[in-house]
């Protein structure tokens, strides 16, 4: 059986706000149905994001809580080159979103990790390719 990420679900105590973070990270975050709390982005690769309110995880789990302390999960995206790690940790930093870890090797690629404003981390990577992720010459 094959498995493959479909979507990510990130939900928010301010929708509008998180929607910037991701618009300032260069996604295409569309705005919300004006009926519905939810902002659905369906990227490149395939994998869907979804941004929506806390209440939306009540509807789905009764007993789910926001997390205190600590962060709920990691997002990761991944950029061409370590300049553009350097560029995403100063527009989104200088925007005024709290830097957990500057750019740097962090554990073998040039990485930086940033918090949305509802304290995801979101991890931005230049992943070197290998020769075996390299596209085929045509």
């Amino acid at each position: 059986m094959g498995i493959q990420l479909g979507m990510i679900v990130l939900y928010a105590r301010d929708l509008q706000k998180s929607i910037e973070f991701y618009r300032l990270l260069g996604l295409d975050v569309p705005d919300p149905h004006p009926q519905r709390p939810v902002s659905i982005n369906k990227l490149d690769n395939g994998v869907t994001m979804i941004i929506t309110v806390d209440e939306v995880a009540l509807r789905f789990d009764s007993q789910w809580t926001r997390p205190e302390g600590g962060y709920q999960q990691v997002v990761e995206f991944f950029v061409d080159d370590d300049a553009a790690v350097d560029a995403v940790w100063n527009t989104l930093t200088s925007a005024g979103y709290s830097g957990r870890t500057a750019p740097g090797r962090l554990l073998g690629p040039y990485a930086t990790m940033i918090e949305d404003p509802d304290g995801n981390v979101v991890l931005i990577t230049n992943e070197p390719r290998t020769n075996a992720d390299a596209p085929a010459p045509a």
